[in-house]
Order: structure tokens, then C-alpha cells, then sequence
């Protein structure tokens, strides 16, 4: 069963975690013993946005958008429930879960580990992670799941132009109860700088590859050359975060595990809510495997993007979301092993 799950993941993807651990740890030594590399970096900004980091994040958001293809839509009439179950799950469940759980841990669980300034800031972050459902690993939960190809497509798609119009109200609301100010023109700045320009980019992209070599050369051969570079600028990203969290982290190392409580808590509850909501309407297994593992999955690249412009390198909600990305691999394949072993509880796969 392991074998067949991990067909399919890249060795980088199937130990992210691993490799997300050791850009903490050499995040945090640089910050520690070379202070002036995460300050060189800082004051490397326009409009309060770091470029290195603004690259980074382009990096890893550009090959994102290629994969998906937005004619796919043309295909929304066909089962429109799951659907309807991702768009509901994403969009009007869990952002409010997300909030409700952290708030929670942060501020009455853990009330006595947590200043309430930090459990703020920590919270900011968890809406922003709440707020952004997967957009690329989805294929890889997918294929592992023997998910619907054709129909997963659809649902990122959707998915994406949703991010256009839903994120930033969504965030401004959650953000706003939380006591978190923050300007609409940061928040719109920052979805046309990492949604609305990389989209353009990777659909530009898509059809001028498309055109010239064909959708088998995109797809098993141009998008992959993007793997690596990918992963790469993902790990450069929260080296320089770790850096600049460095003395955070030292002086309150058990916050990363206070913070991971409830993101994982999360991750499961969403996971189950659209899967069993897929059973309920009926939903074949290859639909309703996707369609809980994109509710339980965060754009993270998005969330840790927006926590930088909003609030700065070094502020606790960018830490908070790179916790994020530290609990979403191994949380993930669980879900995906869960996935498998109750297949038989669906229907068949459709043709």
C-alpha cells in the first residue's frame, strides 16, 4: 500500500517535512550567529514588500498556475455535486473553522503559554492559511487517492478564480474580528501579486506551450521542469523566515508545537466534513477522495506570501503559516492512507 501511495509524490514532496525542519534549524542558526543577513535582507523592500521574498514566492506559484487548466470549466455542468461540496467546504466552513479552532487553542487552551499579542498574531496567520483551500499538491493528494484527473482539474479551477473574488473579504472580515487591522489595498495589492500575475503568467504560458508543442509536451514534460525550482524557492523562502524568526523561536521554541495543534486539528476535521459530505450526496470515491483532501489542504505558498506583505518577515503570523507547511505533508499522507482503506464505503469510479 505505501508503495503504490508514494508513486506519484517526488522525493522532495513525500519528506518536505523533513527538509522544512532543516531550513528551520538553518534559519534559525543564521539569524542567531549572522544577524546582518536577515536585516540585509529586510531592507531590501518596495512598498513594504520584500523582494527576495516576492521572487521567491513567484517561483513557487508560477509552475502552479501552468498546471491548471482553466478550459476544464467548460465541464462544470457534469456532476456539479462535488462541487458544490468543495466550493461550500472551502469557502463558507472552513476559513470559520480554521478561526474557531486557533482562537481556541491559542487564547483559552494555551492561554497560559501565549501572550494574547502573540496568540493575535499567531491567529492572523491561521486565517490566512484558512482562507487559501490547495491549489497545486492537490494533484499529487489526488493521484495518490486515484482521484478523477479530469474532474480534479475542475475543482482547482474553480477553486483558483474563487481565491480572486472570496480571499480578501473573507480575510478582511476574519481579520477584523480578530482585532487585526489591516487595509483592503494590502490585501488586493497583495492577490495581484501573488494570484492575479502569476495566473496570468502560467496562463499565458499554458497556451503559447500548448499551441507550439502540444498538451502532452506541457503536461508530461515542460511543467516538470518546474519540480525542483519549485521546491527549491519554497525552502529558500522559510530559510529566510526562520532567519529572521530566529530570536522568536529561541525564546519561545514550544510555540511551533502550540501552534501545529490546531492546524492539525483542522486538517482532519475539514478532511472529514467534505468527505463524508461526498458520501451523503451520493459522490463516487474518485470525486470524493479530491474533494476532502482539497478542503483539508491550504495553499500555503498564498498564505505565507500575504502574512509577509500584511505584516512583515519577522512577524509571529508568517511564522504561524510556515507551521503550516511544516504539519501539511505528513497530516496529508495520513488523510490519503484514511482515503484509501475506505474506498469501498463509495461508489465505483465513474467512466
Amino acid at each position: 500500500m505505501m508503495k503504490r501511495q508514494n508513486e506519484g509524490i517526488s522525493f522532495f514532496q513525500r519528506y518536505l517535512t523533513v527538509w522544512v525542519l532543516l531550513c528551520m534549524v538553518a534559519g534559525v542558526l543564521v539569524g542567531h550567529f549572522l544577524p546582518w543577513v536577515p536585516r540585509f535582507l529586510g531592507k531590501m523592500q518596495v512598498a513594504g514588500i520584500s523582494i527576495p521574498i516576492a521572487v521567491l514566492i513567484w517561483i513557487m506559484i508560477y509552475p502552479m498556475m501552468i498546471k491548471v487548466d482553466f478550459q476544464s470549466i467548460r465541464e462544470v455542468g457534469r456532476n456539479p455535486k462535488g462541487l458544490f461540496v468543495t466550493w461550500i467546504t472551502n469557502w463558507l466552513i472552513k476559513p470559520f473553522t480554521m478561526y474557531g479552532l486557533a482562537y481556541l487553542f491559542l487564547f483559552v487552551v494555551f492561554r497560559h503559554f501565549i501572550a494574547p499579542e502573540l496568540a493575535t498574531q499567531y491567529l492572523a496567520g491561521a486565517v490566512l492559511l484558512g482562507a487559501a483551500p490547495c491549489t497545486a499538491m492537490v494533484f499529487v493528494w489526488s493521484t495518490l487517492t486515484h482521484g478523477n484527473p479530469a474532474y480534479t482539474v475542475v475543482q482547482v479551477a474553480t477553486n483558483d478564480l474563487i481565491i480572486l473574488v472570496a480571499f480578501v473579504p473573507i480575510v478582511k472580515f476574519l481579520l477584523g474580528v480578530s482585532r487585526v487591522s489591516v487595509p483592503y489595498s494590502t490585501l488586493f495589492v497583495s492577490i495581484l501579486l501573488f494570484v492575479v500575475i502569476p495566473l496570468a503568467a502560467g496562463i499565458v504560458t499554458r497556451v503559447g506551450i500548448t499551441g507550439r508543442k502540444g498538451r502532452d509536451y506541457l503536461e508530461n514534460v515542460f511543467v516538470h521542469k518546474f519540480d525542483h525550482v519549485t521546491t527549491i524557492g519554497l525552502l529558500l523562502t522559510l530559510v529566510i523566515i526562520f532567519a529572521s524568526q530566529a530570536e522568536v523561536i529561541l525564546s519561545n521554541p514550544v510555540h511551533i508545537i502550540l501552534i501545529a495543534v490546531p492546524l492539525i486539528i483542522q486538517t482532519f476535521l475539514i478532511f472529514f466534513i467534505a468527505y463524508g459530505a461526498a458520501k451523503l450526496v451520493g459522490l463516487p470515491y474518485d470525486i470524493a477522495a479530491p474533494a476532502g483532501l482539497i478542503g483539508a489542504s491550504n495553499f500555503f505558498e498564498l498564505a505565507v506570501a500575504v502574512a509577509i506583505a500584511l505584516f512583515g518577515t519577522t512577524s509571529p503570523a508568517a511564522l504561524a503559516t510556515t507551521v503550516g507547511v511544516l504539519t501539511e505533508v505528513p497530516v496529508m499522507l495520513t488523510l490519503v492512507k484514511i482515503a484509501n482503506r475506505t474506498q469501498s464505503h463509495f461508489q465505483k469510479r465513474q467512466a
